[in-house]
């Protein structure tokens, strides 16, 4: 198990390396691929995955994404209409076929487009700022690199329990660690491009303020799809990638983090 997980990863990595790089069309389409997948995996949880509201929620996602391809500055308007107009179909829907569908199906369709594919878009968005081409990773390294250091640090000296109920062996040490963990490694990541990006140790210094909050929010992201899987009493949303799960299981934490990045790196940077 461990070395297909670790062989999937690595090529998990080498494939974000390769869209973060390319970024533009081609980060944009590979996103809107693993939105759609992701809210497949969602929509499965509610056996909804092949419904006509799912189908609603699919083309949501392309028309958002299209959107987004045709004007990026008008990003905040295209998810404001797109809630009205997706809200109206799927409520025609529901009424229409009554009683087929039962009103939690209808807006776990509702919550799934802007849970996995808006949220996912801010990777995006992100890295069409200025200097984009390295904040993105940002997202990265406060989600999946305050995972791995708040993991390791846990095993050492985790004692306190952070959500005992809902994931016992997450500790409040390793939350701290991985807070931590994902402030230094930025610092890291910064001083190594600092040339490149052209920027002063102030600008690192808030780079690796906007991680530090990226990290705290992550592990709310991570407890959140946690909770979901509890709820519906889940082991995994899918197994796409082995030894991981599911999108949702590996891009859990960066759901939350991705926005929380693209918003702090845009007005605070």
């Amino acid at each position: 198990m461990f070395k297909t997980r670790l062989l999937s990863g690595i090529v998990l990595i080498v494939l974000l390396l390769a869209l973060g790089i390319a970024g533009g069309d081609v980060l944009l389409a590979a996103l809107a691929v693993v939105s759609t997948v992701g809210m497949y995996e969602l929509y499965r949880v509610f056996h909804l995955e092949k419904s006509i509201l799912s189908l609603a929620g699919y083309a949501a996602v392309l028309v958002y994404y299209l959107g987004l391809k045709l004007s990026i500055r008008s990003a905040g308007t295209e998810v404001f209409l797109l809630s009205m107009v997706l809200l109206i179909i799927l409520m025609s829907f529901y009424v229409f076929s009554y009683p087929q569908y039962q009103t939690n199906q209808v807006m776990a369709v509702f919550f799934g487009v802007f849970y996995v594919a808006v949220m996912l878009s801010c990777i995006y968005l992100t890295r069409m700022l200025p200097r984009g081409q390295y904040l993105v990773w940002l997202i990265f390294l406060s989600s999946w690199g305050c995972d791995t250091c708040a993991y390791c640090v846990g095993v050492l000296i985790g004692k306190h329990k952070m959500a005992p109920v809902l994931s016992p062996k997450k500790s409040v040490e390793g939350a701290v660690g991985g807070v931590v963990g994902a402030v230094l490694l930025t610092l890291l990541y910064g001083l190594a491009f600092q040339d490149r990006m052209n920027s002063s140790n102030v600008y690192l210094a808030f780079m690796a303020l906007i991680s530090g909050v990226g990290a705290l929010v992550s592990m709310i992201g991570d407890l959140a799809a946690s909770a979901i899987k509890r709820n519906y009493q889940i082991k995994d949303y899918g197994t796409l990638i082995p030894g991981h799960g599911g999108i949702l299981d590996r891009f859990d934490s960066v759901i939350f983090t991705a926005p929380i990045i693209y918003f702090l790196a845009r007005y605070l940077i």
